[in-house]
């Protein structure tokens, strides 16, 4: 059984860092797609960030929102079954509750695209953890 376990959210000034961390059990790290997503309040949950396994090896793929770009970086712990959100210059607009996802293999492999919504049921969740930015 997949489950998935946030930690790091918080209370942060705009301009500043967090690292969310996600950590799993029941699934194999590397052989899965994992993504952030994020939900404010009265908004659509939405991609973030994402990682997907590598095809017929090589590096992994990633994929990032726009607005989040050269600001945050997902990473994978294998050995831990743990991935990461480090997000940094962080902007009041992140304000959000963000969730953990593996994608369930049955939907294939791709990333979420940042123009398509999110399919919830493609993915198994974590609770969430809430990400404040605000002086």
């Amino acid at each position: 059984q997949v489950q998935l376990v946030e930690s790091g959210g918080g209370l942060v000034q705009p301009g500043g860092s967090l690292r969310l961390s996600c950590e799993g059990s029941g699934f194999t790290l590397d052989l899965s797609t994992i993504a952030w997503f994020r939900q404010a309040p009265d908004n659509q949950r939405e991609a973030v960030a994402c990682i997907k396994p590598a095809d017929g090896g090589g590096e992994r793929a990633t994929f990032y929102r726009e607005s989040v770009q050269g600001r945050f970086t997902i990473s994978t712990d294998n050995a831990k079954t743990t991935f990461y959100l480090q997000m940094n210059n962080l902007k009041p607009e992140d304000s959000a509750v963000y969730f953990c996802a593996r994608k369930n293999k049955r939907f294939g492999s791709a990333c979420p695209t940042e123009s398509s919504a999110v399919r919830e049921k493609f993915y198994q969740w974590g609770r969430g953890t809430q990400v404040t930015v605000s002086s």
